[in-house]
């Protein structure tokens, strides 16, 4: 199935991104969910379409990520895989042409189990990538942000504009990842505005797909681990609260395009604004599909 999406992402995509060709991408978080699409659609226009290839560095401490979703690239010459905490200063990987910035530790699971550490690496990881886009004059940067930054947002914020300013509580439970997600935001439009860093944000809505980690804990993930385990469907709530699901393959098409576009210094939701359902209701659908 990811090869599969891969190859369409890449057949549609690739006018757009031939830009990318012969030049250097650093995409941190690279064993992650998202972050690892990125380098399954470059390794693949290397393969089919260009000529020059990109050369691609994949930076991961693998706190969360996880090393076999970037296993099949790393006997490949046109990848460099440095596994290192991004809050911390970068080994030297030499000239940075394009930077996607994904590093995070963005699972209920683990931001939980790992507070501290996901302050620094959104709030330190971010600026550490900062000052390296700003250094190195990189062509552009995509900083992968959240839907989090909104928090809680009333009724009549739903669905919720990139102006709106939030309801974040910033001693709940998931202060650590959104109030960090917040500053990390902080921090881009400030070296756009002081340096000019073509810097993009993007607030991922609900993102799903093949190569989720089953243990992440969000409510798609859940509800699969429920069905492959055979174990009983756990709702932690009424289940009457609605959301709306983008499959992985289309917010990476969106990703892509904000990198290689002029909207400097600009934030933008990725979701989708159709098919809104209840947990109820998708719990329901999980459980006719997997069968008693």
């Amino acid at each position: 199935m990811i090869r599969e999406d891969v190859a369409a992402i890449a057949a549609e995509l690739e006018p757009l991104v031939r830009p990318l060709a012969g030049t250097t991408l650093l995409v941190t978080g690279g064993g992650g969910f998202l972050c690892s699409y990125f380098l399954d659609v470059v390794a693949y226009l290397n393969d089919q379409a260009w000529q020059g290839p990109c050369r691609m560095l994949c930076v991961d401490n693998l706190k969360s990520g996880l090393a076999r979703r970037v296993a099949h690239l790393l006997d490949r010459p046109d990848l460099r895989f440095v596994q290192h905490d991004v809050s911390q200063p970068l080994p030297e990987v030499g000239r940075v042409d394009w930077l996607i910035h994904g590093a995070s530790i963005a699972s209920p699971t683990f931001y939980r189990r790992y507070p501290l550490e996901t302050i620094d690496v959104n709030v330190g990881g971010t600026r550490q990538m900062l000052e390296l886009a700003h250094s190195q004059g990189v062509r552009s940067m995509l900083y992968l942000s959240t839907s989090e930054v909104y928090g809680d947002p009333e009724p009549g914020w739903i669905p919720t504009p990139e102006h709106y300013r939030g309801a974040v509580s910033c001693t709940g439970p998931r202060a650590c990842y959104d109030e960090s997600k917040r500053l990390a935001e902080t921090l881009c439009v400030t070296y756009h505005a002081l340096y000019g860093t073509p810097v993009k944000m993007v607030r991922p809505f609900n993102v799903y797909g093949p190569g989720q980690r089953l243990d992440d804990r969000r409510v798609i993930p859940d509800l699969m681990s429920s069905a492959v385990y055979r174990r009983p469907i756990v709702l932690h709530s009424d289940g009457r609260a609605t959301r709306s699901f983008c499959y992985v393959s289309d917010a990476v098409r969106a990703m892509l395009y904000l990198l290689v576009s002029e909207a400097d210094g600009g934030v933008f939701n990725v979701g989708n604004d159709q098919g809104e359902i209840s947990i109820a209701d998708l719990a329901r659908r999980v459980r006719e599909i997997a069968g008693p």
